[in-house]
């Protein structure tokens, strides 16, 4: 089933979505978009009434702090809804982007905390600060924190205003057990001055850096789960000053292919943000440019859906490029075995080695990718390889194994929401994948030296997780997955034909079973189906 046709992109307007705001401003995007010093202007226009000018330049606040575009979208975002700021989508674009130049985050500091920025929500966080996180991750992400940077005195009045616009904030996130105004005012803002400090060498030294320009031709490899591997290219196109034009042609590994045509633009020097059409709807793309401007990569997305998506790599492929290897497909070869293996990436040429115990007979040769036949060894010692054609290399990009010793199924925190077919709230689906493992030296799953064989297909079922489910029949009511493993919920609201007349909320688990010759794999993991989500902004 193509997930684009099941789940169609609702029009939602902007007071109800902030976290696609980015989305129409870069659809609308002017590529005579107003200059630095233009948008200074506009700044200071715009925002000078309340943000008084400071000593030595700047103005209150603003200049006091640095974040992601989609962080500087949300405080005007806020100042729209909350203090009557009128603006153009135009000048909010503007605005944004020149705060995101000046006022920005390095590619070291945002790093650490791109699943936010890329809207993938399937992991637990692990906070930098203990304490932070207790005082304040409990009411939105660790991460949302760490994607800023601010004064101490910065980090203080965000305090004062958190108690302002928020009056039971002490009660709501249970608060309560200790002195909670104290720590929030005075040791909070000391340890988040300290560890996410205002001024940082990282920032001072990307300012100085000479942005590359992402115009030219790419090579790119993902994956979309559910459909699995793909390759193509890209071409981006100058539209004005850091905005681009960008096209991709997507060729999947089930049959499918896909192309996508839209605007970018380029935030921070790194930054990519853009909009497509892909597959006939609307998509985001979040990457990030290395410093060379060799080799873009991200997630992108649908908005409103964002668990329908998928990954992306892309290299530089231009006349000249160095050569690169970016994808192995299979990506594992079993010992004793011989299949056909093949290898993507930009400009290969020269000899091609798959590693230890493995030899290759080239069938097929191109700069964009070379098939060979692959033969394992029958007593070749289990492990990952690294490949290589000519100079280009891929570390641990061929694994060889004897046996599929456990499955791991992603994402690996599963949460659906109901929702409706049609409406301003879409359901939430849940695509399942499962990923083969055998054991590394130690003999034991999920540790660090376990061997990653690949995504494999496997036969999948669902089921009532919990005794209280089973008395509800949540497997009845909650949704449906497909033998593709995609779990769609059912629909939002009240159902007269529950117990309780409760909504299509349940408690399930769901199992994957792999088949490794003779033997079944199994494994399940909890799949938790929820009510929607109303409040959602660009960064959770």
């Amino acid at each position: 089933m193509r997930l684009s046709r099941a789940f169609p992109t609702p029009a939602r307007p902007l007071a109800l979505s902030l976290a696609v705001a980015l989305a129409p401003l870069l659809a609308q995007a002017d590529p005579a978009a107003d200059p630095p010093a233009d948008a200074r202007a506009l700044l200071t226009t715009k925002c000078g009434a309340c943000h008084l000018p400071v000593e030595g330049g700047g103005l209150n606040r603003i200049d006091q702090s640095r974040r992601s575009p989609e962080g500087w979208d949300m405080t005007i975002g806020r100042m729209i809804a909350a203090h009557g700021l009128t603006l153009t989508a135009n000048e909010r674009l503007t605005l944004v982007k020149y705060l995101a130049d000046s006022h920005g985050l390095a590619p070291e500091e945002s790093a650490p905390r791109r699943y936010l920025l890329g809207r993938d929500f399937t992991r637990v966080e692990t906070p930098d600060d203990k304490l932070v996180a207790q005082t304040c991750a409990r009411c939105h992400s660790y991460g949302r924190i760490a994607l800023q940077r601010r004064t101490e005195d910065d980090w203080r009045k965000l305090a004062n205003f958190h108690v302002g616009q928020f009056p039971t904030i002490e009660i709501q996130q249970a608060g309560r057990d200790r002195n909670w105004w104290e720590i929030a005012s005075q040791q909070i803002p000391k340890r988040l001055g300290s560890r996410y400090a205002f001024e940082s060498e990282a920032w001072s030294d990307w300012l100085k850096h000479q942005v590359v320009a992402p115009t030219g031709s790419w090579r790119i490899t993902g994956h979309r789960p559910g459909w699995g591997f793909y390759e193509g290219v890209a071409t981006v196109a100058a539209d004005g000053t850091d905005h681009f034009k960008v096209s991709m042609q997507m060729n999947y590994a089930n049959g499918q292919q896909e192309t996508a045509e839209g605007k970018a633009v380029l935030f921070t020097g790194y930054e990519w943000r853009a909009t497509v059409r892909q597959g006939g709807q609307e998509i985001q793309q979040v990457f990030a440019l290395t410093a060379d401007g060799q080799t873009l990569k991200g997630r992108w997305f649908q908005p409103g859906i964002d668990s329908i998506g998928g990954t992306l790599e892309a290299v530089r492929a231009d006349a000249g490029s160095m050569a690169r290897l970016l994808a192995v497909q299979p990506a594992a070869i079993k010992a004793g075995t011989t299949q056909k293996v093949t290898l993507y990436g930009s400009n290969l040429k020269g000899e091609v080695a798959l590693g230890d115990g493995i030899s290759a007979k080239v069938l097929e040769s191109t700069a964009d990718k070379v098939v060979v036949e692959a033969t394992a060894a029958r007593g070749a010692e289990a492990g990952a390889r690294a490949v290589r054609v000519g100079s280009a290399k891929l570390a641990a990009g061929l694994a060889l194994y004897q046996t599929v010793d456990f499955i791991v199924i992603e994402p690996g925190q599963a949460m659906a929401r109901v929702g409706a077919n049609q409406g301003a709230m879409p359901k939430v689906p849940v695509q399942f994948e499962s990923v083969a493992y055998a054991y590394g030296p130690d003999g034991k799953p999920g540790t660090d030296d376990d061997i990653r064989l690949g995504y494999m297909p496997a036969t999948w079922s669902v089921d009532n997780a919990t005794p209280y489910a089973v008395s509800m029949n949540d497997v009845h009511f909650a949704g449906k997955l497909d033998a593709n493993g995609l779990f769609v919920p059912g629909e939002a609201g009240p159902n007269p034909q529950r117990k309780f007349h409760t909504n299509n909320a349940g408690d399930l688990e769901v199992t994957a079973v792999v088949q490794d010759g003779e033997r079944k794999v199994q494994a399940s993991k909890p799949l938790v189906v929820t009510v929607q989500r109303w409040n959602d902004p660009p960064v959770r």
